[in-house]
């Protein structure tokens, strides 16, 4: 909510949704202000809601229910363009996706917006196989203190042979859906690894001489040449007194 008044004292609106209508924070106050200086007011879609956008057809799915954890309350919405279908899921967790679940909700999608930025509080088993995506984009800060995403996530996302994108790691993500096939573009680190398998040996490993930090070489946050050292294996980085990279996980 901390990054919507911005478009809304810039660009005009037609309708302005939330899962609740008053919430007693700063960047919650702002949201009202500048929605109310649009002469709108928050309206909470219900599931089974729908609307268009151009030839496209959105559905609400959740939250099916009130929950004391505001991470549930996110908006579930599924959007249908074509034969290609995408599930934004906000920072819902188990417990709503086990309520969309048993409400019997059009979860099947092609390409799925991944809860809670990879935390492993969401994406179950259970519901990542029912929306059995082809795709999974992550939307995560680099180096962010939560270490999402989680790798019990990731491990999850890749039993069910899921293709990852992620914004920590590849920047701006797009996609583009003509309506039959879904392609996808982003803004750096075209072929990095985005989901590998923990604990997979790389054939060398890149400290930096100034963090005494070490990195997969495939990582995105290797060091400039100049301060790099290369080690032969693992074990010779962490003897050498090197930690390991958390971006990277080598």
């Amino acid at each position: 909510v901390g990054g919507l008044s911005g478009p809304l004292s810039q660009y005009p609106a037609e309708h302005v949704f939330a899962p609740v209508t008053e919430y007693d924070t700063k960047a919650f106050e702002n949201f009202l202000k500048y929605t109310r200086q649009q002469g709108l007011e928050v309206t909470s879609p219900s599931p089974g809601d729908t609307w268009t956008v151009g030839d496209a057809s959105v559905t609400v799915l959740g939250p099916q229910k009130a929950y004391e954890d505001t991470n549930n309350t996110s908006i579930v919405l599924r959007l249908d363009y074509g034969e290609t279908s995408f599930l934004f899921t906000g920072d819902a967790e188990r417990d709503a996706e086990a309520d969309m679940l048993e409400a019997g909700a059009a979860l099947q999608a092609d390409v799925l917006k991944v809860g809670h930025h990879g935390s492993n509080t969401s994406t179950s088993y259970p519901f990542l196989r029912e929306v059995a995506p082809e795709y999974a984009v992550i939307s995560v800060g680099e180096g962010n203190d939560y270490g999402h995403p989680h790798e019990e996530t990731m491990s999850r996302l890749r039993d069910a042979d899921v293709t990852v994108y992620r914004t920590d790691l590849q920047g701006h993500i797009v996609a583009t859906s003509d309506g039959e096939s879904i392609s996808f573009a982003v803004q750096k680190n075209a072929g990095v690894p985005t989901n590998p398998t923990q604990g997979a040996q790389a054939d060398h490993y890149i400290g930096n001489i100034n963090s005494k930090v070490f990195h997969r070489p495939d990582c995105s946050g290797l060091p400039a040449e100049r301060n790099q050292v290369e080690f032969a294996n693992r074990t010779d980085a962490v003897n050498a007194g090197y930690t390991p990279c958390g971006r990277c996980k080598p």
